[in-house]
């Protein structure tokens, strides 16, 4: 397969047009484009641009509101709910996060829930922003049914990821940011779309066996990570992003990947903590402390280690998007495919 090269900028500006293309305002479509474009400078095209194509049907369709406004509510001084109007999710997620920043600093800790949402894109890259303001925080996302219960067979839970990020005395801030199951879906719907064959332990087909076939894997069920551990974990964030904020639970949502049926709304939950407030002045150093004691061991690293370096080469050289996805991004941004 083809690949061609774009700069940051004109993978952005696609992005956007073919998002107001189908139908997004331009606000949504730029907070989206970013996100997107940021996921691909970071090396994970499986929540780049290749989601493009399914917003932009879900858009069309209408079962995503391309014009919501997101709506805040703060239920306690330090509780706020968003309603993500079942428009797409980084609009939303933008709004309470910034509101959340600045009631921090005098709460301490808060607590962000958002219903009718969508696909979040990469978690950490939420945490992360947070981070760069001095703030630490924790991501909840549930997600479309892909996990059963352990000793189960029927996908009840989404892959449901988790991020944490706590900002550093000097550099880019720490970020962790991991799905539930052993990859992410969008892993296996890149390798669908580009007729790749998946690892036989990634995922189940419709029938309960081990595939190695992407696309009866996305008709299939994902493996939890830590089996019956993992499968815990996956409950407890169905628990906090879903039953706790109002979102649709996974085995009630459609999929993030097709155009028909109602919107997903699933949720998001958020909290932001002031660590100096929580944990004292020292803190940046205490974390010093104990990231030093991991990297003074050899062959160690930090999670996001990775992350920095592509992030800087995409920032110098650009992308890489295969040529059949620009071919169809420009045609559905109206442009001349060439």
């Amino acid at each position: 397969m083809m690949n061609a090269r774009l700069s940051l900028d004109d993978a952005r500006r696609l992005a956007i047009a073919v998002l107001e293309h189908a139908g997004c305002s331009p606000a949504s479509a730029r907070t989206t484009a970013e996100a997107l474009v940021a996921a691909e400078a970071d090396g994970i095209a499986s929540h780049g641009l290749s989601r493009l194509p399914a917003y932009a049907d879900q858009l069309a369709s209408g079962k995503v509101d391309g014009r919501a406004t997101p709506r805040l509510e703060w239920t306690a001084p330090a509780t706020l709910r968003v309603n993500a109007g079942t428009g797409l999710a980084f609009p939303a997620i933008c709004a309470g996060l910034d509101a959340a920043a600045e009631r921090v600093r005098d709460m301490g800790c808060v607590g962000v829930g958002i219903f009718a949402s969508h696909h979040a894109g990469v978690l950490g890259h939420h945490v992360e922003s947070l981070a760069e303001k001095g703030l630490c925080a924790l991501a909840f996302s549930n997600s479309p049914a892909g996990i059963a219960p352990w000793g189960g067979s029927r996908g009840i839970f989404g892959t449901n990821p988790v991020a944490f990020a706590a900002p550093r005395r000097a550099g880019a801030p720490l970020v962790i940011d991991a799905s539930l199951s052993k990859v992410a879906r969008g892993k296996i719907m890149v390798a669908a779309q580009k007729g790749e064959a998946i690892p036989d332990d990634w995922a189940l087909d419709s029938a309960g066996r081990p595939t190695t076939d992407a696309k009866a894997a996305l008709q299939g069920t994902m493996v939890a990570i830590g089996d019956a551990k993992g499968a815990a974990l996956v409950l407890m964030v169905e628990i906090l992003a879903a039953a706790m904020t109002g979102g649709q639970f996974g085995f009630q949502a459609s999929s993030f990947f097709t155009a028909e049926g109602e919107a997903p709304s699933i949720g998001q939950l958020f909290i932001v903590m002031d660590p100096v407030r929580l944990g004292g002045a020292d803190f940046p150093e205490r974390l010093e402390t104990l990231l030093s004691a991991i990297l003074e061991q050899p062959g160690t690293r930090l999670p996001g280690d990775r992350r920095i370096t592509l992030r800087a080469t995409a920032r110098q050289e650009g992308i890489l998007v295969p040529d059949t996805l620009l071919s169809d991004l420009k045609t559905r941004a109206g442009l001349p495919p060439g």
